[in-house]
């Protein structure tokens, strides 16, 4: 009786700990109709095109007869409703902007209401390039374990990237924070490109490590930079940077 009820507690305990399949055909279904979408503790299968590419395409007229007429290349969908992910597991891309070499059009994906991918781990492909955050997003404490950009995106709300890992070249080149971010325990396994980049009010990288280069040219922060117990293994790209009106360079002498 005893081994009995230690195999049905056994059992119970994998079932409570394992991970959902979830279809990402089905959430895209709830997403274009602008469904609130929030999943827990999943694993989701399928590719992830929050752009709509395949739908958009038929409609789309040809490259050259549109432009010559002053049209745009560019497609961008609107995503209505949130987005949230908790430990969730992605197998396959998850697309906020596909350039398509084919037609020559970009599709890029906004979010008009909260996003969240925290704790998550994107076994694949993580493409954010020009997407726009219009509220809050969260990012904290996700893996990424393939190629991830978020260059060019803008964040108007509270965001966090606290406790994320990067395995692969990470750029937030170009990206702009509106309000204060947080990348405190984080850790870029290989290049970090932070070019150009633009912290409008403080940025902490706390207890960050750089594995290998970080490059931060160009790049401006007003308010909070902090940087306590940050290691950067090899080189640091600073030229332009500007911290509260400072270089780089003066900024770390007078904080000494």
């Amino acid at each position: 009786m005893k081994k009995i009820l230690i195999l049905a507690l056994l059992i119970i305990s994998v079932s409570l700990t394992a991970q959902k399949k979830v279809y990402a055909s089905d959430l895209l279904k709830d997403i274009a109709d602008g469904k609130n979408v929030s999943i827990s503790n999943a694993t989701i299968e399928g590719i992830l095109d929050l752009t709509y590419m395949d739908e958009a395409l038929p409609n789309l007229p040809k490259r050259r007869k549109w432009w010559n007429n002053g049209g745009s290349n560019t497609v961008e969908k609107q995503i209505r409703g949130e987005i949230l992910f908790f430990n969730c597991t992605f197998t396959d891309d998850v697309l906020a902007y596909i350039p398509h070499e084919d037609s020559g059009y970009t599709f890029i994906a906004n979010f008009e209401s909260s996003v969240a991918f925290k704790n998550c781990t994107f076994e694949r492909k993580s493409m954010f390039k020009y997407s726009d955050f219009e509220e809050n997003a969260d990012f904290s404490g996700t893996k990424f374990l393939d190629d991830s950009t978020f260059k060019y995106a803008n964040f108007y709300r509270n965001i966090s990237f606290e406790g994320t890992h990067f395995d692969e070249p990470a750029t937030f080149k170009y990206a702009k924070f509106k309000r204060f971010v947080s990348f405190a325990n984080s850790k870029f396994s290989e290049t970090a490109v932070f070019k150009y980049t633009e912290f409008k009010d403080g940025v902490s990288f706390n207890n960050t490590q750089f594995k290998e280069d970080l490059n931060i040219k160009y790049m401006k922060v007003s308010g909070e930079f902090d940087i306590n117990n940050m290691v950067v293994n090899y080189d640091i790209d600073s030229k332009y940077t500007r911290i509260n009106g400072k270089s780089f360079s003066k900024y770390l002498f007078k904080n000494r």
